[in-house]
C-alpha cells in the first residue's frame, strides 16, 4: 500500500509552539511514560504474534498491527521532542504589564472579558484561554492597567480596554 503524497499547506514547517505551563510538561510526561511502559510493549508483543501467521503480504492483521506500532513510536519521538523543547511559563506575576501567563480583564463595548494568556498548546477559547500569538493575545501583550488596545480582527477593529491585569 502507498502512502498518498500531500501537498505542503500553509502551515507545513511551522515550528510547534515551546510555551507550555508545568501542570502541561507533567500531563505530557505521564503521557510519555504510559505510551513507552503499557502502549508500545503491547503494540510490539501484538507485531510479533501477528507476524508468526502467514505471509506478510497477505497479513492485513499484521500490517495494521505494524502501522499502530509505527504511529505510537511517532508519538513517542513528536512528546519527547516536545518536553525537550519546552517553555515553562511562570504563574503570572503582578507586574502591571500583560504578559504570558497572566489573566486579563478587558472591556470590550461596554461588556468585561476575561482572559488567560497561554501557549498555543493549551488554548481553549470556550474557557478564555487564548494563545500569545492570537491576534487579541498578541494586541494584549505589553499593555497596562487603563491602556486601550485595537486589535483588529478579519475586517473590523476591536478596541479592548484594560481593566485589570491578574
Amino acid at each position: 500500500m502507498r502512502v498518498p503524497i500531500r501537498k505542503p499547506g500553509k502551515y507545513t514547517n511551522l515550528k510547534p509552539d515551546a510555551h507550555i505551563t508545568r501542570q502541561k510538561f507533567i500531563e505530557l510526561k505521564a503521557k510519555l511514560e504510559k505510551l513507552k511502559k503499557m502502549s508500545r510493549p503491547r503494540a510490539a508483543a501484538l507485531v510479533k504474534d501477528l507476524s508468526t501467521t502467514g505471509d506478510y503480504s497477505e497479513n492485513a492483521g499484521y500490517q495494521m498491527a505494524k502501522g499502530r506500532l509505527r504511529s505510537l513510536n511517532q508519538r513517542i519521538l513528536d512528546l519527547e521532542e516536545i518536553l525537550k523543547n519546552a517553555v515553562i511559563i511562570k504563574p503570572g506575576r503582578n507586574s502591571g504589564i500583560v504578559e504570558l501567563g497572566n489573566t486579563v480583564i478587558v472591556e470590550i463595548n461596554g461588556k468585561q472579558r476575561k482572559y488567560k494568556i497561554l501557549g498555543s498548546a493549551e488554548t481553549d477559547p470556550d474557557r478564555g484561554v487564548i494563545s500569545h500569538n492570537s491576534a487579541v493575545g498578541q494586541g494584549l501583550l505589553g499593555q497596562r492597567i487603563g491602556d486601550i488596545a485595537k486589535i483588529r480582527i478579519g475586517n473590523k477593529e476591536v478596541i479592548y480596554k484594560i481593566i485589570k491585569i491578574e
